[in-house]
């Protein structure tokens, strides 16, 4: 067998144990050939590729980022370098050409979607769930999510120091996009008083009057909130606008808009700690480390035995796999009764909501 290798969408830490366990299971276990596929699906239209051997992915398990490079604009069903011709025979020539056999495809809902495109142009498909946000359906978990919440944690942590010291209130905004995940784990890790969710539209008034009940008791407040995050009756805050992406819209801001609606209500200063993509960076958490390696493995075993147009899935602490149509274009959102959401209730942290 000759196997490819493809990284798509945003980078996340993992990605390269990913790489690693493919590659060397698919080795070890049946003898393939395994081809890197440089840059994600741009590489099938630039004809980037590099032969990945044990060699090549020694060293790389807690390496962050991803050694074949990836590309969050390359649909090639809707390219950005074409006016968003589709140019899918382009690329199928290239897969053609190079002799792949199949292709294990590493990304989020996007690249899923693309992947399963790609499925039923003929091309054999295992997808494997990545992204730091944890809003792929199926999974319980995609790795990369547990080391953007461990820095989050570590970042309201520094702040709870700054924000005691001063007695401020004191704003961190994590990714995320339409989903709180990261905002709810990582709040709750944090020790955060008030954590603000996409799925849980707040209002600023209840926030405002959270911070001012720990004003007259001396303390300062703490407030997570995610860059989906919108008030009540009130719009998401957009950063700007990139056509040629395939999720156009780019969210980030709203604790600086928060600052500014809360100021006028608290004797407190407020202060605002915009995360961005620190959450993306460096080496994964021991538990990324591991999850990537059972996703990796796994993805191998599929494709050992023909299991094709599925993606790698945790449900559970158990390794199985799901139809790519049932992942393709959804969002795994934070659902209301959700058990951290009703431990955050229960302990006494807002959600803003009243």
């Amino acid at each position: 067998m000759h196997i490819g290798i493809l990284t798509g969408g945003g980078d996340c830490p993992g990605l390269n144990a990913v790489i690693r366990a493919v590659t060397l299971s698919l080795i070890n276990e049946t003898g393939a050939r395994v081809t890197g596929i440089e840059r994600g699906f741009l590489g099938l239209l630039t004809d980037g590729h590099r032969p990945l051997d044990t060699a090549a992915v020694a060293g790389i398990l807690a390496e962050g980022g991803t050694i074949l490079g990836t590309h969050n604009k390359c649909d090639p069903f809707h390219y950005f370098g074409a006016g968003g011709a589709d140019v899918s025979a382009q690329a199928m020539d290239c897969v053609r050409r190079l002799g792949i056999d199949a292709l294990v495809v590493i990304g989020g809902d996007g690249t899923m979607a693309i992947a399963h495109k790609f499925q039923a142009l003929g091309l054999p498909v295992v997808g494997v769930p990545k992204t730091i946000d944890n809003d792929l359906v199926c999974t319980d978990r995609t790795f990369g999510f547990d080391s953007a919440v461990a820095i989050v944690a570590e970042a309201l942590d520094r702040l709870a120091t700054t924000a005691r010291s001063h007695g401020r209130v004191m704003i961190a905004e994590t990714m995320g996009r339409y989903a709180g995940w990261i905002a709810l784990e990582g709040g709750m890790a944090g020790g955060a008083d008030v954590i603000l969710l996409p799925e849980v539209p707040f209002s600023v008034e209840a926030v405002a009057a959270h911070c001012r009940a720990r004003e007259q008791r001396g303390q300062p407040t703490l407030v997570c909130i995610a860059e989906g995050a919108k008030p009540q009756g009130g719009a998401l805050t957009v950063q700007r606008t990139i056509a040629d992406s395939p999720d156009p819209l780019r969210l980030g801001g709203v604790g600086q808009w928060l600052q500014q609606q809360l100021e006028p209500l608290l004797a407190s200063e407020v202060r605002t700690t915009l995360l961005g993509h620190v959450q993306r960076g460096g080496a994964p958490t021991a538990f990324d480390r591991i999850l990537a390696t059972r996703f990796g493995y796994h993805a191998a075993q599929l494709v050992k035995g023909g299991q094709f147009g599925r993606m790698v899935a945790l449900q559970g602490d158990v390794c199985t796999s799901v139809p790519l149509d049932q992942v393709a274009g959804r969002c795994r959102n934070v659902p209301p009764d959700d058990l951290l959401v009703l431990a955050a209730r229960g302990i006494g942290v807002a959600l803003g909501d009243g």
